[in-house]
């Protein structure tokens, strides 16, 4: 019988030890990481793998030599060759040759173990409508992305030129790029993205980021355009903008500033003729205007199918169902080094669970293909004992999600507001909570005491916040909240300051019973017990946990705080207080983006979100340089640990990822997060089987 085998914290040690030695290696190898670099290099061959860099910070480029993309290599015959089944439907007729269907420069994916091989169907789990940023994350890399030492590199775009004031973005298509209905993407596809989202304000109450800056008077002023050809597209702001990608979505987005205005005009109600027709639809579909219907249904991928695609993987069905399939884009833009045209494989099912038992049961019988989302820490003895099993890998990525909770600042009750806006009441909960305790027994020892902080492997990596009141002292933990005026009442729990009470709240999240998180959250609220405070864990579908935040109908929440790898990235949103599904302040961050939404809440003069965001808008957004940059982001962590507007627990964790053996070109040791792609950052469509022909639908 075989050993059950499980990872101990000092093999767990052993090996983030041997994994960052391999960082450094390979840091000292390679070039730091830009913004927009002035070269990008072609993949010439396959590399053997190698442990992700150390990511640095990044900058805009000061100098306006274009960006390159590689060029492809020229092959007898046709350029490229494509999978078998689109082959099928070439010879068919039903489709055009492959040489039209690829731009004349196409974008060549890394591939991170070899040249891969046509055909196969990929299995993953799925909890629902609301779980759709998990096929998104297979899909939504468009201008730009990374390779796997953090570089980043054109994707969409050929190449960029930037001025020196970073106030001017030139961007360079390929030429021949296709949407998924074999319809030409020009600059056409930007230009009506501007004309008529943008610049619409039904549709853009709020400027998208991507477009526009916040002056002095934080008000967002929009970019011009110009469009001096089919193929260039010219980006001008009023003031520096050298953080364009990163706070506009310029890595992660399904559609990339562009929009296929062609299909999209019968949906705009200022482009259709009869418009009579159209609000009836909107009123059948069940929404109260066009403006609603257009952004939050006929234009996402995941909801309207037909809308025409720039993605590695097409929408066939409805993701309410049961079983949904995502099948490869005939027009997708990328081939391999080889010019294999990629995805390799050829459909991916997603499979709906409803419990996490039931996820792990497909594990371990073999029946998840290649998947960390969902995926617990707590249960990675459970899958390392069931490899042989379910003929998997397990394989450990490192993840920048934390536990921590959430005191809604922004709290609609009034008495709660100022209980959560009391510096001191912050510190207290953060003092009351026995972190070595709930790591050992929920998480046996794997993880760190810490603050919601950037990772040792960041740029910004910043100790003062990161040990910033994680000692357990619960005797200071009363202290702190008696001479704050939250007296004991007879039950033994804390009143307001009018003498209303005891303090209670709901603290929600997507955790079920079961789990280590679950656990965690449960022993938080008999930490605040101890201490006099009335907490009480709520699990909430992800859906009505959206539609609660969304409304800043909620008073406190347990869910995990990523985005830790390269902070600055996706525009620093979880430390601005902008992210509402961490809800340490929703109804502030809704401020900031409109004073104007119902469900914004304007904060307090005096308040230390109002020095965040004047630390964001008026210095760090404006630097070009990145030294400059992270240094002046420092401000903005001082303020982290020095107000504790998120109660950080443990953070630093091993993320496990499930690997079907056979399935390849991917890695242990990548980086796992929300800005990366978490587990797709080695881009999905470079995955393959070896045996393709073993694992059709």
């Amino acid at each position: 019988m075989e050993e059950k085998r499980k990872l101990t914290r000092r093999e767990f040690l052993r090996v983030s030890a041997l994994a960052t030695a391999g960082v450094a290696i390979t840091a000292c190898k390679q070039p730091t990481p830009t913004a927009a670099p002035t070269t990008a290099a072609p993949t010439k061959e396959a590399e053997p793998p190698k442990p992700t860099a150390t990511p640095k910070p990044t900058e805009a480029p000061a100098t306006k030599e274009a960006t390159k993309a590689p060029e492809p290599t020229a092959t007898p015959g046709p350029r490229f060759k494509e999978a078998p089944m689109l082959e099928k439907l070439v010879k068919a007729g039903q489709l055009p040759p492959v040489d039209e269907r690829l731009p004349l420069n196409p974008y060549i994916v890394d591939v991170a173990e070899s040249i891969g091989k046509y055909g196969g169907n990929w299995r993953r789990g799925f909890n629902g409508v609301s779980d759709r940023w998990g096929p998104t994350k297979l899909n939504d890399r468009t201008l730009a992305w990374f390779d796997k030492n953090l570089m980043m590199k054109p994707k969409l775009l050929e190449s960029w030129e930037v001025s020196p004031d970073t106030k001017t973005w030139t961007f360079h298509l390929r030429k021949g790029v296709k949407f998924s209905d074999g319809t030409p993407l020009t600059s056409e596809s930007f230009k009506w993205f501007y004309e008529y989202q943008v610049k619409n304000k039904e549709l853009s109450k709020t400027p998208p980021a991507s477009h526009a800056v916040r002056d002095k008077d934080g008000k967002w002023v929009i970019c011009d355009m110009e469009f001096p050809d089919d193929y260039t597209v010219v980006l001008k702001f009023a003031l520096p903008k050298p953080m364009l990608f990163y706070e506009g979505g310029g890595t992660r987005s399904i559609n990339g500033w562009l929009t296929p205005g062609h299909y999209m005009k019968q949906w705009h109600m200022d482009l259709v003729d009869d418009k009579a027709a159209l609000e009836a639809k909107v009123k059948e579909a069940g929404f109260d205007s066009w403006a609603t219907y257009f952004n939050d249904n006929r234009n996402r991928f995941d909801l309207n199918p037909d809308r025409p695609q720039i993605t590695p993987w097409l929408m066939k069905g409805s993701m309410a169902e049961e079983r949904f399939v995502m099948e490869r884009n005939p027009y997708y833009y990328a081939t391999d080094p080889e010019g294999n045209q990629v995805p390799y494989i050829d459909t991916v099912t997603h499979r709906l669970f409803e419990s996490a038992e039931v996820l792990n049961m497909w594990i371990i019988n073999g029946e998840i293909d290649y998947q960390a989302r969902h995926l617990s820490l707590g249960n990675y003895t459970l899958y390392k004992e069931n490899e042989k099993n379910g003929d998997y890998r397990v394989l450990l990525a490192i993840s920048a999600s934390h536990e921590a909770l959430q005191l809604n600042l922004s709290c609609k009750n009034p008495l709660l507001s100022e209980f959560f806006n009391t510096r001191d009441v912050r510190i207290a909960v953060s003092l009351a909570i026995n972190r070595d305790e709930i790591n050992e027994l929920c998480f046996n020892g794997m993880m760190k005491p810490r603050q919601y902080s950037p990772l040792p492997m960041s740029p910004n990596y910043y100790p003062k916040l990161s040990n910033a009141y994680i000692e357990y002292d619960p005797d200071k933990a009363n202290e702190l909240l008696d001479n704050a005026g939250y007296k004991r009442g007879a039950d033994g729990f804390r009143r307001f300051k009018d003498g209303s009470g005891p303090i209670s709240f709901i603290i929600e999240g997507t955790s079920q019973a079961g789990t280590p998180e679950e656990d965690a959250v449960q022993l938080v609220c008999k930490y605040l017990e101890d201490v006099g405070i009335k907490a009480t864990y709520k699990y909430v579908e992800r859906s009505l946990y959206t539609e609660h935040y969304s409304a800043n109908e909620i008073e406190a929440a347990y869910w995990g705080g990523d985005r830790t790898v390269l902070p600055l990235v996706p525009g620093a949103i979880i430390f601005r207080g902008v992210q509402p599904d961490r809800p340490w302040c929703p109804g502030y961050g809704f401020y900031y983006n409109n004073p104007e939404d119902p469900n914004a809440v304007k904060p307090p003069d005096g308040h230390f979100i109002w020095k965040i965001w004047d630390i964001w808008d008026n210095q760090v957004s404006l630097e070009p340089d990145q030294a400059k940059q992270n240094k002046l982001f420092e401000g903005i962590l001082d303020i982290w640990a020095e107000e504790l507007p998120m109660i950080g627990i443990l953070g630093e964790k091993p993320a496990p990822t499930v690997a079907k053996n056979g399935f390849r070109n991917v890695l242990p040791g990548m980086p796992n997060d929300d800005t990366t792609g978490d587990e797709q950052f080695l881009q999905s469509e470079s995955f393959f089987w070896d045996e393709p022909e073993k694992h059709t639908m």
